[in-house]
């Protein structure tokens, strides 16, 4: 019980980033099909700025304003390590899921999903006043 397997698996995921920075890409070598079409669909976000995958070894893929980044990714797995700790209450199952972290001009925006945190940094675009 507690964080132990808290994600499935070996319970490791969130531990801090190895130091293992590839910036490998989502047509390089190395990384298997599935990895592709996830970083493919990375792509695709709109207003998307950059991306990370990240996983209990390091960085496996990286892109754009994100791409090699490897302080921004040890920042990003310490805090969804922090949240995933208070949300567990004592349950094996994490209630956190996804998290974002808005600034003024962009937004990181971190999914766990499987042994992996996809992280995606986004423009924000402002909301225009709706006149009535």
């Amino acid at each position: 019980p507690g964080e132990a397997g808290a994600l499935g698996g070996s319970g490791d995921l969130l531990r801090s980033p190895g130091g293992r920075t590839d910036g490998r890409r989502s047509g390089s070598p190395g990384l298997s099909p599935m990895a592709s079409a996830l970083t493919q669909g990375l792509e695709r976000i709109p207003d998307q700025l950059g991306y990370l995958i990240i996983s209990e070894d390091g960085v496996l893929s990286s892109a754009g304003e994100l791409e090699n980044d490897e302080h921004a990714a040890g920042v990003i797995m310490r805090m969804m390590q922090t949240a995933v700790k208070l949300c567990m209450n004592g349950s094996t199952e994490p209630f956190l899921k996804r998290m974002s972290v808005v600034f003024g001009e962009h937004t990181y925006m971190a999914t766990i999903s499987g042994q992996k945190v996809f992280v995606v940094k986004r423009h924000n675009n402002p909301h225009e006043a709706v006149e009535v």
